[in-house]
């Protein structure tokens, strides 16, 4: 409202002074008079700034509610994410994330908490890996454990996160190895199509609504970045 008085003040000075002058006002004139308004009340550049912001939020809302319902599926049903909670939960949360990541680490006694505290909450998993080799070779790991093991992914996925230091491809496969898997299995399926590319999706989303930082969620349609 006061963005809206402060134009309609601005528009009043501008005519009382076209009446008093009663002759044209050129644009050396109207500028001189929107630059005495505006240094008397600077707060309106501050709510023209606010509008803008606020403008600028509401489009991202709506073009990643767009983008979200378009990739539903790939989004929320996707064969390559784990899914934890209650399968049929009336509540979904989406993570992205990689298990270099520091925040992700930190977030994941978080998604327990929800999923203790809220039986209908359904929690997917979308491996994100984006920070450096060592990244992508600890999800390749993960990737063909879930297949080998998916009764067992989710030790595997709570000891990755629990490692004080970033992970290699060798020590999430001692890791792997010491739940049960079999090596030579593991990297055979690590070079597998279906493995190299199952992260495929998650970027294809993740690059749509501009996610470029882990860890960072979906609920429902709307994008939460951050932990």
């Amino acid at each position: 409202a006061t963005t809206i008085f402060g134009a309609a003040a601005l528009v009043s000075a501008v005519a009382v002074t076209h009446a008093q002058d009663a002759k044209p006002l050129d644009k050396a004139a109207v500028e001189k008079i929107v630059r005495e308004y505006l240094i008397a009340n600077p707060e309106v550049m501050l709510e023209v700034q606010d509008a803008l912001e606020a403008k600028q939020s509401a489009s991202a809302r709506e073009s990643q509610t767009k983008i979200i319902t378009e990739n539903h599926d790939s989004i929320f049903n996707d064969a390559n994410d784990a899914v934890y909670g209650n399968p049929k939960g009336d509540v979904t949360i989406v993570e992205f994330y990689d298990y270099n990541c520091g925040y992700c680490k930190r977030a994941m006694p978080d998604m327990h908490e929800l999923i203790k505290a809220d039986p209908n909450v359904r929690f997917v998993l979308k491996e994100f890996p984006i920070l450096g080799p060592d990244s992508m070779r600890t999800h390749l790991v993960a990737q063909a454990f879930k297949r080998l093991m998916p009764e067992k992914y989710m030790e595997l996925h709570q000891a990755l996160m629990s490692e004080p230091k970033s992970s290699t491809e060798e020590s999430a496969l001692k890791i792997a190895v010491s739940l049960g898997a079999d090596e030579a299995k593991l990297r055979e399926l690590m070079k597998s199509k279906e493995v190299v590319t199952s992260f495929q999706n998650a970027y294809t989303v993740a690059q749509a609504l501009n996610i470029s930082g882990t860890p960072s969620y979906i609920i429902g349609n709307e994008l939460v970045p951050g932990a």
